[in-house]
């Protein structure tokens, strides 16, 4: 093992015959998502750097601290990229940087624009190393995509908010960047653009992101150049200037887009952001506030200071869930006890306490992150 990761053994060791409670910290880019942090900080970043990269078998493996601003270079360097486009916070500690930690991006299983057309974090994930609550480093998966027997535990560990153990490395499926793109702009209503998405769902096209906000209804083409001239000009609409299309949708993935920022600003004076998912054609939520529809319909941002009961039942009884992804005071919009995340049913729940025991029997990591009896 390296120093590094003999130094965090060393920690979790101590903190667990202390009965003392850790905070797994990277950059600290998405304290903000979640339960509230509780626990000693256990520092990631120096577990860092790439540890192999293979172009030709579209694979990276690198550190948990690693920045995720270095394997989006490394990788940008041989014309490939993280599909699924993690948002790029800012960085707490360092002024005018963005991005946080690669183990973060697992950690928090986040995902951008693009996630509706090739899948979540935890479908590009081969294999992680986890250093566990008793202080023991396990290696799950590898490096290729069909090479797990039984549970696939490297795959659990997105999202998984840490609250199972701390990620040392993590191994990415990765992709080349697309030959071409395009970005059209329609001008409709809500319900016809749930419609619009829906119908282009249903045909071969290249549709790669969208995302609907006020009235205007913004499409990514994305493929081979014959695929994405052909879509383009069946589907019609204006056509975005490249560069300007390049900031909308890098606003969409980071969130500093208009919507987000005024989001941000509307918390201040006791609305909340929340995150909905629902079946893609699912009719217009009647809900008050601002919003923005992303993933083809499937992602639904909401600012609003309608109750937490009201947006949780209406997104259920589309066939959804809702989480409350930013706000000034989540206990005072959710109650006391009452979790950020849509609450499990009980088998599901049973399945969570079951892995937090095996992972961490003390409960030492994150405690309560991912939900409040974790």
């Amino acid at each position: 093992m390296s120093k590094a990761l003999n130094s965090l053994v060393d920690r979790v060791r101590a903190a667990r015959e202390a009965h003392t409670p850790l905070a797994i910290r990277g950059a600290g880019t998405k304290s903000f998502y979640g339960e509230a942090i509780r626990g000693a900080t256990l520092d990631t970043r120096e577990l860092s750097g790439i540890s192999s990269y293979e172009p030709s078998e579209l694979v990276l493996t690198a550190r948990a601290g690693t920045p995720l601003a270095d394997v989006e270079a490394a990788l940008a360097e041989r014309g490939q990229c993280l599909p699924f486009e993690p948002p790029r916070y800012p960085d707490p500690e360092r002024p005018g940087q963005r991005g946080g930690t690669i183990g973060g991006v697992v950690a928090a299983g986040l995902a951008g624009p693009a996630r509706a057309a090739v899948g979540n974090v935890r479908d590009f994930v081969l294999g992680a190393t986890l250093l566990n609550g008793r202080a023991e480093v396990l290696s799950f998966g590898g490096q290729v995509m069909k090479n797990v027997a039984g549970y696939d535990v490297s795959r659990a560990l997105a999202g998984s908010m840490g609250v199972l153990g701390l990620i040392c490395e993590v191994s990415l499926k990765v992709l080349p960047v697309l030959p071409a793109t395009a970005t059209l702009r329609f001008d409709c209503g809500e319900a016809e653009a749930i419609e619009r998405l829906q119908g282009w769902g249903g045909q071969p096209l290249p549709v790669h992101a969208s995302a609907w906000w006020q009235g205007a209804l913004v499409v990514r083409l994305s493929g081979a150049v014959a695929a994405v001239n052909s879509a383009a000009s069946k589907m019609g609409g204006e056509v975005i200037d490249p560069y300007l299309a390049q900031r909308f949708w890098n606003g969409m993935r980071d969130q500093t887009d208009e919507f987000f920022a005024e989001a941000r600003r509307s918390l201040a004076d006791g609305a909340a952001l929340w995150r909905i998912g629902l079946p893609a054609g699912a009719a217009p939520l009647p809900l008050s506030g601002e919003q923005l529809i992303e993933w083809g319909g499937a992602q639904r941002w909401w600012v609003t200071r309608e109750p937490a009961e009201r947006v949780r039942s209406l997104a259920a009884r589309s066939g959804g869930h809702a989480t409350l992804f930013r706000a000034r005071d989540k206990a005072a919009v959710l109650g006391v006890g009452v979790s950020v995340f849509t609450p499990l049913a009980a088998p599901l729940a049973r399945i969570h306490r079951e892995l937090k025991q095996a992972f961490d029997p003390d409960g030492l990591f994150n405690p309560g992150r991912l939900y409040p009896e974790l």
